[in-house]
């Protein structure tokens, strides 16, 4: 499997990194080794709301070519989810069979067409930059509607992380994920469509 982890100015690392610790672990286990990911961005290096500056790895690719693409949320899609740029970049994910997305990062499936007859979910202070993209906003922690998994705010990316482990490889493997990070934690509010 193949993975693109979108970088933009205004992220929130958070939502990248709880998300990130998570599925690079992916590769331990028989049913999905092999995965492999590209930090990507359409800069060389982008900077999160409080100024920390990361390194992105590949700039603006095809994201036709991957099998899954993670879009985390911060203050920066605010403005992105209105830059035709960006989003074309974005649209170019149509083929990809996994979309996802935690806290404001929906809003940029949105804003590129993937939610409009999905229900989603996104950060619970912004549900209405939400409504108008997609068919209906679901008030819960994560949503998955087909192919396209949509998680609320910025905590809820560990979580994330823990589901997209089991899906693909099975409820053991996330055992021994939480093991390995210390989290002693259940995930609720997960919505299936």
């Amino acid at each position: 499997m193949r993975i693109a982890f979108i970088l933009f100015n205004g992220v929130t690392f958070l939502d990248f990194v709880g998300f990130y610790d998570v599925i690079y672990r992916l590769n331990q286990f028989d049913q999905t080794k092999g995965t492999t990911w590209d930090i990507c961005g359409v800069t060389e290096e982008v900077t999160d709301e409080l100024g920390m500056k990361v390194k992105v790895n590949v700039i603006k690719p095809d994201l036709s070519g991957y099998d899954l693409v993670y879009i985390p949320g911060g203050m920066g899609t605010r403005k992105l989810k209105d830059n035709a740029d960006f989003i074309d970049w974005i649209k170019t994910a149509g083929p990809v069979k996994y979309k996802v997305s935690v806290c404001t990062g929906s809003l940029l499936w949105g804003a590129a067409g993937f939610l409009k007859d999905k229900k989603a979910t996104t950060h619970p202070n912004v549900y209405d930059l939400l409504e108008p993209y997609c068919l209906e906003v679901i008030h819960s922690r994560i949503v998955k509607d087909g192919n396209v998994i949509t998680a609320g705010g910025v905590a809820t990316s560990i979580d994330l992380g823990l589901f997209i482990v089991e899906w693909f490889a099975g409820a053991e493997a996330v055992h021994v994920v939480k093991k390995q990070l210390d989290y002693p934690y259940t995930a609720v509010g997960i919505v299936e469509v």
